[in-house]
Formats: structure tokens, sequence, C-alpha cells
């Protein structure tokens, strides 16, 4: 059964049933160079690829670069790679909104000659002043007057630099009654003397982003535009441009922005986050960057399964993280190795296995990928155990590592434990056990019943290193949803969990940076771009199942 179309497909369908621009499809991906993507753009990367390829188009990248005041050449290479890790590819369609500044600017000069734009010497304040209200209508400016000719020599001295910054703007000459305050003779142009990461010195002024974006589209035939729904009330500027200057009649279409519950997207937000110390950089594993979820171990397969999941609506909702989480869950599961790593470590002493004696043991790498394999353990007398997978006076229903109970080691031997050896403060330094020689994982036949499996390293072949725990960035759902409050006194204070010496299987040492595995029992981890070989580092991607509900519920009571 085909799945159901949602608004967007519908409406390219009918365009194609219609022969709308000879059967193409040509949509694209127009992030301003100002900063890193995050969960939203991810969706709306998805959005842009995914129908194009669904009905054989293509889409362009293109850096609206039209403020040089804060675009970056760093912005640029990261969005790009965002892009192509998330599976998606622009192949030779790469542009700027640079690339059309003579255009755009020709178009301006199309405008003024149509008596349709023109150059206004007011103050910012004046002209916000001037511009009314919702309920009021706003006031013409003095200088809508002035004659073709006129407004044709300042802008071009506006161009070539002959006046300063703030000085003049060009308008379009629209309806400053309009209901729209979008309409009510908008900005075009702006002068800024500031050097452009592609352009240089080049440009003294500078188009507005309504006018450089609907007119890009146009340039490059964009047969289907989409964009959040923040861009409604701009859509009809966005036609009004495309209809005066009789150029290729691009369609916007809007959609509801992704908004995840306990995640903040705002740039502005997320860089005060990065500048004032609450997080490490953009890439830190808590934000919400696809930089930051790339680092922390999420799959672009994960992220792509979640907007799919998540669909396209025409209204703002928001989504809860935990589908995001399952998504992540879902991915790596499958495709994840898993391995053994004890991260609060308690020594194990098997009292009756021959010291000195190691034995190596297979242990499959995945049970869900029947092509995945299986490694080798090394089992020896002296093991670690998780610190809380022993209690000597343990509760009825504790099926772990307890004085005279049986339990399993994975992929080895049933231990019993016999004894256990104190500090002065009471706190348990080590536990003593015997292991049945017939009980081996595979081949027991020793008769023996042991209802708790325990993950375990060899202490004399577990390699040391460091783990970091990951949890949710904000304590609350929305953050930034009360007024009254600053969002960052809601971060979560135990976001982020260090442990400098944990334990990890040899084969740990073999993995690759970027790779994910799943520690047995202990979560999802990926090796972190810091880690060395003489440095082991794991970011843990995400628990196994999700103990946050358990947690909140503890933290209200």
């Amino acid at each position: 059964m085909d799945k159901s179309r949602n608004f967007i497909e519908q409406i390219i369908e009918s365009d194609l049933e219609e022969g709308k621009h000879g059967g193409k499809v040509i949509t694209r991906f127009p992030p301003e160079p100002n900063g890193y993507l995050h969960i939203g753009h991810a969706k709306s990367i998805c959005l842009n690829f995914g129908v194009a390829i669904e009905y054989g188009g293509i889409t362009n990248l293109r850096f609206d670069d039209t403020n040089p005041s804060t675009e970056e050449t760093e912005y640029v290479e990261s969005i790009k790679k965002d892009i192509h890790w998330l599976g998606y590819d622009w192949e030779d369609r790469l542009y700027y909104a640079s690339d059309y500044f003579e255009q755009l600017y020709e178009l301006a000069v199309k405008l003024i000659e149509k008596g349709l734009a023109y150059v206004d010497d007011s103050s910012a304040d004046e002209i916000a002043e001037e511009k009314g209200t919702v309920t009021e209508p706003g006031v013409e400016s003095k200088y809508r007057a002035r004659s073709i000719s006129e407004n044709l020599e300042l802008f071009q001295g506006m161009r070539d630099g002959k006046f300063d910054e703030g000085s003049r703007v060009l308008r379009a000459k629209i309806d400053m009654a309009s209901p729209n305050l979008n309409m009510r003779d908008p900005l075009i142009y702006r002068i800024k003397k500031v050097p452009h990461h592609q352009t240089g010195k080049e440009w003294n002024i500078y188009p507005m982003y309504d006018f450089a974006h609907s007119l890009s589209d146009s340039i490059e035939n964009i047969t289907h535009s989409l964009c959040t729904l923040e861009f409604e009330n701009h859509r009809p500027l966005y036609e009004w441009f495309i209809e005066k200057l009789e150029v290729f009649p691009s369609r916007q279409i809007e959609f509801a922005r992704l908004n995840v519950n306990y995640m903040i997207t705002s740039k502005r937000k997320l860089l005060r986050l990065v500048k004032e110390g609450y997080v490490s950089g953009w890439d830190d594993p808590r934000m919400p960057t696809i930089s930051g979820m790339r680092r922390r171990g999420f799959t672009p397969a994960s992220i792509r399964q979640f907007a799919d999941r998540v669909g396209v609506a025409k209204r703002d909702n928001v989504i809860d993280i935990s589908l995001l989480e399952f998504c992540v869950r879902d991915d790596l599961n499958a495709r994840a190795n898993r391995m053994m790593a004890v991260l609060n470590p308690l020594k194990v002493v098997i009292i009756n296995y021959p010291e000195g004696e190691v034995e190596w043991l297979p242990a499959e790498n995945n049970p869900e990928d029947p092509d995945a394999g299986n490694r080798e353990m090394p089992f020896a007398r002296e093991i670690f155990i998780e610190r809380d997978d022993f209690m000597k006076d343990p509760p009825k229903k504790y099926f772990r590592m307890a004085p005279g109970r049986y339990t399993r080691l994975k992929h080895a031997y049933i231990l019993h434990c016999d004894d256990f050896v104190e500090d002065s403060d009471g706190n348990i330094k080590e536990v003593h056990c015997t292991y049945n020689k017939d009980s081996k994982s595979g081949s027991d036949t020793s008769g023996i019943k042991a209802k708790g499996t325990l993950h375990w390293v060899s202490v004399e072949h577990a390699k040391k290193a460091e783990a970091r725990l990951y949890d949710r960035l904000f304590t609350e759902p929305v953050p930034d949803g009360d007024p009254e409050k600053d969002f960052t006194s809601f971060v979560n204070p135990d976001s982020l969990t260090v442990l400098h010496e944990i334990f990890v299987e040899p084969s740990a040492g073999e993995i690759a940076q970027g790779e994910q595995i799943q520690f047995f029992r202990k979560g999802y981890f990926v090796l972190d771009q810091d880690s060395t070989k003489e440095n082991l580092i794991f970011n843990r991607t995400i628990t196994l199942k999700d103990s946050w509900a358990k947690i909140q519920k503890k933290h209200k009571k």
C-alpha cells in the first residue's frame, strides 16, 4: 500500500499532472552561512532533497550570503560537510546568492525604472516609526516621490560607495497601508561597507534577504521553494518581486518548522550556550547541531528516519524528543557491534581458576546481524564487573552477584560468590568467587541455573579509557517558553558526567573514530574525535532504554 502523500507532495504531483515547468522538479536548500546547522535544518535538508529524489528532480545548494557581517567560510564548510554526512549530494549545483549580485543589482534598477523602487534618506528609526502598526497604516516617506532619474543616480552612488552606511537605503514602492507589514515599502538594499567572504571589497551595497531569496530562486528556475512557516507572511512580497520583474515564477510553499522538546534551535541562543561556556563548542554532543549529533554518535539514517516519521505539517507543533531517541536506538541496534566495558569497576578474583592461565572465548559481535561474525575475549583469574552488580545484602528480587548466589558471565562461565573483602569504611574492595568449568557459554553441561547475566572484562587485558555520559541539555521540555525566566536557568547540571577510568575489552582498542558500538547493558557509545590509541575516549550516544521519565519522576518527589 502506498504511503499517504503530504500536502507538498500533493502540490508537486498536481503540477506534474498539469505539465508545469516541463515536468521538472527543482528544489533548493538555502542556508545562510552565519552558523552551524541544527536538527531543524536536518528536516529541511531531508525534505528538499527527498522530494526531488522522489520525483526525479534535482536540488541545488545555495548559500544566501547577503550579510557579510555575520558570514564566514567556516560556516560554509561545516554546512557542506553536514549535508554530505546526511547522505545527500548537490553534485555540481553549488551556488551563492553573491553569484547573482550583478543580476540582482540590475533587477533593482529595473524596479526603479518602473517607478516601483526609490532611494530613502530616512534613518532606521524614522523608517520604523513611519511603518505603522498592525492596526494603523504606515506613513509614506517624504522621499517616496523622488524622480526615477534621481533614484537611479542615487542608487548608482550607493553602489560606488559615495555615501555612508545607514545614510540611504533602496525601498520597494508598494503600499504603506497594506495589512501585511512586509508589504509596506520594504527595504531592498542597504549600504554595508564590509568585505564579503566571496566577493571581497567589490560591493558597498548588499540586497536584503527577501529580495535576494525570491529572485535567486527565480534565477535558478526553482519550481518549488520550500520554507518554514515564519516566511508565510513574506510570500506576498516574494510573489510581488517575481510578478513585477516578470521573471521565472518560482512558488514558495511553507511547512511547519521542526520543534523538539528539550532542545532549542535559535542560533542566537545556541551561540550564547557556546560563548558562555555551557557547552564546549558548536559540536558539543549535547547540542542540537548536526555536528553535535554526529559527534555524539547519532547516525544519518536515524535522523532521516526521524524526519520521515515526523512528516510534513502545515502548522507548528512540538515533537517529543523520545521519538528521535527511538530512531537512534532502532538504527544502532541493527548496526552497532557489541562489546564489554565496565564503567564503575569492582575486582572479582576467581579463586579456583589457575593463576597465569588465559582463555580466549568467542563472543558474537552483533546478534542482529548474522554477517557480523565473532571476536575473542580473554578470560583470566581476575576480572572487573560493575560495582552495582554486587550487593552483600541484596533485596529479594536482586538477581545479580551476591554471597551464596550463582551468576553467569556473558560469553563465559557461571560463578558462585563465596566471599568478599571490605575496607575500614565498609566499602567492598574485592569479591571472591569460584567458577564451574562445565558451565562455559555455548557448551554448558553443569545443570546450574543462574538468573542474572553480567558483563565483565579481564583485569590483565582490559584497556583503560574515559567515558563521557551525555544526557539532555535542559531539564524543561520548553526551556525558552517562559518569558520571565532565562532559558539558561534550565540547563541540566547532569547533562555531562565524565568517568576518567573505565575498562574496556582489548578489541575496543581497534575501533575507528566515529564508530558506534554497544557496550553490553550500558548503552550505545561512539569513539570521540579527541581519542587516541593511548587515550581512548567514548561518548555515550544514548542509553539502551529511556530512563528519563524515571529520573524526572524521582526529581519531582
